[in-house]
């Protein structure tokens, strides 16, 4: 994401305005480098913008970290970084959300335990004193859906606010709303990937939980 446009020429990417979604740059006759209206939402007349560009003309490795950016990316330059003279593959929010997919994913695996259930494998990442309450008083979901809720609020007020007002926000600012959004995206598939009633040989009893709580099976069904 950083490395291909600093190792690119100077100058080889321009400034990009595409959709999300869809290839846009893929060669020159793409929808990105058309002749679009100035000041729409999407898309702009790329000739004033530093020209076409096409990443299918690009070696592999440069092609494929920018048409995963084109298919995922409005790829808009004013909310976008550039590194030696080359727009970045990805906008400066979706550079925040990456880097917190990466950072939920490695924390999970360094925390994280398999306690069978998404919800009580996704709440190991706390430590089982500080939840115990949870348990006592079974509010493990409520629990997981309140944090998901809040990790996912800044991006959504951020980018909210901007679709639907004259706000702009910073490129900054988008770096770290995106993060928390993209942290909880890596922790919640984390847990979903780690919870394996199989470790357990499908015996519920075998799982430690705080509070020394019990998971039993009733009817393909986990309860305590």
């Amino acid at each position: 994401m950083f490395l291909v446009p600093f190792l690119m020429p100077e100058g080889s990417v321009p400034e990009l305005s595409g959709r999300a979604n869809t290839f846009d740059y893929y060669n020159e006759d793409s929808w990105g480098n058309q002749e679009h209206r100035e000041g729409s939402k999407i898309g702009h007349n790329q000739s004033a913008h530093g020209g076409t560009f096409a990443w299918s003309e690009l070696n592999p490795y440069y092609a494929f970290v920018y048409a995963f950016g084109d298919l995922n990316c409005h790829q808009k330059f004013e909310r976008s970084w550039a590194i030696n003279g080359n727009q970045m593959p990805v906008c400066a929010r979706d550079v925040g959300i990456f880097f917190g997919l990466a950072l939920g994913g490695w924390w999970f695996s360094r925390k994280g335990l398999n306690r069978w259930t998404i919800r009580d494998t996704f709440l190991t990442l706390f430590p089982d004193d500080r939840i115990t309450p949870l348990y006592t008083n079974d509010r493990r979901l409520m629990a997981m859906f309140t944090i998901g809720i809040l990790f996912c609020l800044p991006v959504v007020l951020d980018g909210g606010i901007q679709a639907i007002s004259n706000y702009e926000s910073v490129n900054p600012l988008r770096v770290m709303t995106g993060i928390p959004f993209g942290f909880i995206i890596g922790w919640y598939f984390s847990a979903s990937l780690s919870s394996r009633p199989d470790r357990f040989g499908l015996d519920a009893g075998l799982v430690q939980l705080p509070a020394g709580a019990v998971l039993r099976t009733h009817d393909n069904t986990e309860s305590e």
